[in-house]
């Protein structure tokens, strides 16, 4: 019988958090779906973990080190299902968040991407829900501008999304070159053809202090090139034009900390500041070494359970 989800996890040496992630899958509510593991040549533990699962629901496929994007292609190519939902291996899903993302696809079965809200973790122990540009309230809706919806937290989180294997495989998928990024040029694939659904539930958590590793120098110029992959659709998008000057801000201020001043200087003539606010602008103006210390002040505010951001 055909699974109503399958679900996707590419797995890439998450020893310490593989077992939450898959006891999570098989915990929630709604039970029609199939589990598709693609290990990506991980070198710990994890594959180890996974295989003792011994649930009729788990298919485990195991691929030399691609990166996630090529994972997550090969996990949706053996998909049974007409839905597909991602999850990472590190992150977690609170017992409704499947029947929440069916809620969605029974109202809006026309939208090409479905999206649950989530929290993320910034600490082991601190976290806040995420913040959106919009107005919502309790039901679910389509989104009327994806792009001004995202400028604070992205609407769509790999991990509490799903769409039909059948949109996913018109656009094409994840692009393997993208070793970070994929995701958000996934989103934006999407929501330029098809329109977006939300639900504000809150269904899924997300570690953000485990992913530190894409801070990494040589991801700057892959960030770089995602920025500028939709140059022709920005100059009648608008609000796709302002979502990417935000990005372009961020990547900026990660530059000039990294002293990549080549990409750094290439972002400030790119960027349209009036989609900026002064915080940002003021941010970029400053000397590296002030910037780094009110990044470190921040990482310390944070560990007091205290988040405050450039974004208001």
């Amino acid at each position: 019988m055909t699974p109503f989800f399958s679900v996707i996890i590419p797995l890439f040496n998450k020893e310490v958090f593989i077992e939450n992630t898959i006891k999570s899958v098989l915990n929630q509510t709604f039970q029609d779906f199939e589990i598709i593991i693609v290990d990506d040549g991980s070198t710990d533990n994890s594959f180890k973990i996974a295989s003792a699962y011994k649930s009729d629901k788990i298919k485990l496929f195991k691929q030399p080190n691609q990166g996630v994007s090529t994972a997550r292609n090969n996990g949706v190519n053996n998909a049974k299902a007409k839905y597909i939902a991602l999850l990472d291996g590190d992150d977690y899903w609170y017992e409704n968040h499947l029947s929440e993302l069916k809620k969605q696809i029974d109202l809006f079965p026309e939208a090409g991407l479905f999206c649950n809200s989530y929290e993320v973790f910034y600490t082991s122990t601190f976290k806040r829900k995420a913040h959106f540009n919009f107005e919502y309230h309790e039901d679910c809706l389509l989104v009327e501008d994806f792009f001004k919806a995202s400028i604070i937290n992205c609407l769509a989180w790999t991990s509490a999304v799903a769409f039909s294997k059948e949109k996913f495989n018109a656009i094409g998928g994840f692009d393997p070159y993208l070793k970070t990024t994929q995701d958000l040029d996934l989103w934006i694939r999407i929501a330029l053809k098809y329109r977006v659904s939300f639900n504000p539930k809150i269904t899924m958590s997300y570690k953000l202090y485990v992913n530190d590793s894409l801070s990494k120098n040589e991801f700057n110029t892959i960030r770089y090139n995602f920025n500028n992959k939709f140059l022709a659709e920005e100059k009648t998008n608008t609000s796709l034009k302002l979502y990417l000057d935000k990005n372009r801000y961020a990547l900026a201020l990660r530059c000039k900390m990294n002293n990549d001043y080549e990409i750094y200087n290439k972002l400030k003539k790119e960027i349209d500041y009036k989609n900026l606010n002064f915080k940002q602008k003021l941010l970029l103006k400053l000397p590296k070494g002030l910037v780094r210390t009110i990044k470190s002040f921040q990482v310390f505010l944070i560990e007091k359970n205290i988040y405050l951001t450039a974004h208001k």
